[in-house]
């Protein structure tokens, strides 16, 4: 009888295993499933500045395709970056990049080229399916080539419609509703009227006011997505609607910028730092232990741990028995 309460009892422990690493098998397969998925934020910098979303130094040189173009006296790393080419309302030569201004290089838009493809076309075009000159797979490993194409696929906005070309000012905007967002989320560290935080462009000091009234794309794209390099809070993370941001845009429109006269071209040249920021945008700690345990298992192969575990219960228990048995 006492054998076969003790194997009654082994059983039972047998089966709550099978529950248990049940368990743990079904979070491994989610947080497996959970890195599998694009990350557009982190596609969006990449398209910003790819090399220093990846913490590496830019390629030496012009990119190859840069040549194609004559129009853009830009040299270097920033012709590696996707926006040199296709600009911060993805719209190239046909939004604010158009002819007659600095950035103007000819290159096409990124709306209509994603409008329809799977995120397969998008990530083979990034490696050069395409055009061979413009294959990144030689810089970018596959987790990465897939958020950028992630990012083109779902996370593009096309703000063309809200902003005027000519004086850059939001249309049909809520400056209100702006404020209230902004004093909530960005004046901890920008400060209420956007003057805490310097950047630099083209060599002079420059503060949100200015940013907003210069290059309202570009102020777009960072207070959705972000800055490499940066840890600041992110419109994308904190649900805002696209028209949430261009609220705060239109009410950072109305802070200092420092400058004598509205903007009369847009853009300026994307040459941007930004000091004291370190790290990135803050990952959910839920989503990293479910992306940790996902790795964890796969990279131990999980089918082994898990035979191997169970063989030891079982033998432990068939052990038990007959030494009871005795």
């Amino acid at each position: 009888m006492k054998s076969k309460g003790l194997l009654a009892g082994g059983l039972s422990l047998l089966l709550a295993a099978f529950l248990v690493l049940g368990g743990v098998t079904r979070l491994a397969q989610a947080g497996q499933l959970a890195q599998d998925q694009p990350n557009i934020v982190r596609g969006a910098m990449l398209y910003d500045k790819w090399y220093a979303a990846l913490g590496v130094n830019a390629p030496q040189g012009n990119m190859p395709i840069w040549a194609r173009q004559t129009t853009n006296t830009r040299s270097g790393e920033d012709t590696w970056r996707c926006v040199s080419c296709h600009g911060w309302d993805y719209q190239g030569k046909d939004g604010a990049y158009r002819p007659g201004t600095g950035n103007y290089t000819g290159f096409p838009g990124l709306l209509s080229l994603s409008e329809g493809k799977s995120l397969e076309d998008l990530t083979a075009i990034l490696k050069g399916s395409l055009d061979p000159e413009h294959d990144f797979s030689k810089y970018m490993d596959d987790a990465a080539l897939t958020d950028l194409a992630g990012f083109l696929k779902s996370g593009l906005v096309d703000d063309s419609l809200y902003i005027d070309p000519q004086t850059l000012s939001v249309k049909e905007g809520d400056a209100a509703h702006g404020k209230t967002l902004f004093d909530a989320q960005c004046a901890r560290c920008h400060g209420a009227d956007g003057t805490t935080i310097k950047f630099r462009f083209e060599g002079r000091d420059a503060t949100l006011g200015t940013l907003a009234t210069v290059d309202p794309w570009r102020f777009l794209h960072k207070t959705r997505f972000g800055t490499p390099g940066t840890d600041m809070v992110i419109g994308y993370d904190l649900g805002w609607r696209p028209q949430d941001g261009r609220d705060v845009l239109l009410y950072a429109q109305s802070l200092p910028s420092g400058l004598e006269s509205p903007a009369s071209t847009p853009a300026l040249s994307g040459r941007e730092g930004q000091a004291g920021q370190p790290g990135g945008p803050a990952s959910s700690l839920f989503t990293g232990i479910l992306t940790a345990l996902g790795a964890v298992f796969t990279g131990l192969g999980f089918a082994v741990v898990l035979g191997v575990f169970l063989i030891g219960v079982i033998f432990v228990i068939v052990w038990l028995v007959r030494g009871k048995s005795k």
